[in-house]
């Protein structure tokens, strides 16, 4: 389903503290425009989510929690897109947004960098390693932590990351030893990483939450691309990334 172009948006806000997908053209769109702050996660599916609309999508990338708080302090946005239940419920509670729903799910895996140098075959050998965890403010971090709690295992991160991007980028690059992504972050990592099952994970998934923020000048076309997120047309997109679609 490919939806029309919307008119009389806002257009995206400079100085935001996140990542963006906007070129400078972009950030001068007014009325086709939407502006979609998307958990970072969902930062491999921004080419994809484009060719739902003829909006001109600006996304800002970030951990959700961060996203929240940045439209808590006023910043524009139209669809927020969130990693987990929780942090929609906090957007809920505080009027920022109405009505979400669940799009995708997700579930977390360890990366090791390509060749794996620690010889990490489990995660019973992450004593004495440079291991990263999302921080549990975002959803992979609380997700890890309730894996964490669940079955056991001892793990000692040797840092906190504030989103599931950081996490793999330190994987990638080799400064970290081994870290906790989603799934559909390995994916995207392709070659540069080597994947490793957490026992549990499957046990702890979480659901990518989309919804309308009550800020946004054209609720209809952003209503429109919130359920093109859950439309048929979207399930091969899903999967083909990784994610399981919400049914």
């Amino acid at each position: 389903m490919r939806l029309p172009r919307a008119a009389g948006l806002i257009a995206p806000a400079a100085g935001l503290l996140l990542v963006s997908c906007a070129t400078d053209s972009d950030s001068e769109a007014g009325a086709d425009s939407l502006t979609v702050l998307g958990a970072s996660s969902t930062r491999v599916l921004n080419d994809d989510f484009q060719t739902l609309t003829d909006a001109e999508l600006d996304f800002v990338n970030a951990g959700s929690s961060t996203l929240v708080q940045q439209l808590a302090d006023g910043s524009p946005g139209d669809v927020l897109i969130t990693a987990d239940r929780a942090n929609m419920d906090r957007a809920v509670e505080q009027g920022l947004v109405g009505d979400p729903r669940a799009v995708a799910v997700n579930t977390l895996v360890m990366v090791v960098p390509a060749g794996n140098p620690a010889d990490i075959g489990s995660v019973d050998d992450l004593a004495g390693t440079t291991f990263v965890l999302c921080d549990p403010q975002v959803p992979c971090g609380a997700a890890s932590g309730a894996i964490i709690a669940d079955t056991g295992i001892v793990a000692e991160p040797a840092s906190l990351e504030h989103q599931v991007a950081d996490v793999l980028g330190k994987v990638v690059s080799g400064e970290a030893d081994a870290g906790w992504v989603y799934r559909t972050d390995a994916l995207s990592a392709g070659a540069d990483v080597e994947v490793i099952e957490i026992p549990g994970s499957g046990d702890q998934p979480n659901a990518v939450v989309a919804a309308v923020t009550t800020a946004g000048a054209d609720k209809q076309a952003a209503t429109d691309f919130v359920d093109a997120l859950a439309d048929d047309e979207m399930v091969d997109i899903w999967t083909g990334h990784g994610w399981t679609p919400a049914n």
